[in-house]
């Protein structure tokens, strides 16, 4: 992630009707990842039983309610008011992206729009989530990667408040596994995308840089994060297709920092 993008100011409008309160504070750690969340508002009708759960996490996290009575039955007003208000902020010129929080589609035209005025558009939703509205923002992040990323640190912590263990030997450390939990199967697709992406970007030896590697393929694909197939960053990823792809770790003008380059095999 480059420096620019830390500092984008950010509008957080969340749809209350198509996300689980549960995942708030994943939600807003993943945000400050990518600027600082100058506006934060959620919308929903504040008077239905099933938007008590938001009502005790947004003091919390500094979240503004915003009411919308449902006057019809089976429809989603909170929609409009969101779309209102992004379309207000847009031309406020006081933010340089958004984060919508929704798992609905009827949010794709209002991305593709604040995208058209220059805008960085992130969206966070269920994995339910229409393709339609995924490939309307620049990065689409999934809320079950970042739920369980939350239960894996809390059952992480757990462990280790209780009684100690003995300090392990040597040969008993060496057997832990380094970065590799659970990972997933990485479909043929992904790694179609990530051949595609090194052909396009690579040097005349083949070799592409890590950073711009990753850049172009959540270009192609916003919804892609190494998260979903079980690892943490992208360089471990990579490293585990050791069949198909060579990692050349060089060193920088900085002490103790390596630049990371990535080839096919066979290139």
């Amino acid at each position: 992630m480059s420096q620019d993008t830390k500092e984008l100011k950010l509008a957080v409008l969340i749809d209350a009707d198509n996300v689980p309160y549960s995942n708030v504070k994943g939600m807003m750690e993943e945000i400050a990842k990518y600027g600082t969340p100058t506006t934060k508002r959620i919308y929903a009708d504040w008077t239905k039983p099933n938007a008590n759960g938001w009502k005790s996490v947004l003091l919390e996290h500094a979240i503004t309610p915003i009411q919308q009575y449902s006057y019809t039955v089976g429809k989603n007003s909170s929609d409009s008011a969101l779309i209102i208000d992004a379309m207000d902020l847009l031309y406020s010129d006081k933010v340089d992206g958004f984060c919508i929080v929704s798992s609905d589609s009827d949010f794709t035209r209002l991305a593709i729009r604040l995208r058209e005025s220059g805008m960085k558009v992130i969206g966070i939703g269920e994995k339910k989530t229409p393709n339609s509205f995924i490939v309307a923002c620049d990065r689409f992040i999934y809320i079950e990667v970042l739920d369980g990323a939350i239960k894996k640190t809390r059952k992480t912590t757990n462990s280790q408040s209780k009684t100690p263990k003995p300090t392990p030997t040597p040969v008993a450390e060496s057997k832990k596994p380094v970065e590799k939990e659970t990972p997933n199967k990485i479909d043929n697709q992904t790694i179609e995308l990530i051949e595609d992406t090194l052909d396009a970007i690579g040097d005349e030896d083949g070799w592409a840089f890590l950073g711009d590697v990753g850049n172009l393929i959540v270009k192609k694909k916003p919804e892609f994060d190494p998260r979903n197939y079980g690892f943490s960053k992208l360089t471990p990823m990579l490293k585990s297709l050791t069949d198909i792809l060579e990692i050349d770790e060089r060193e920088s003008d900085k002490k103790g920092i390596k630049h990371v380059y990535v080839r096919l095999r066979f290139a």
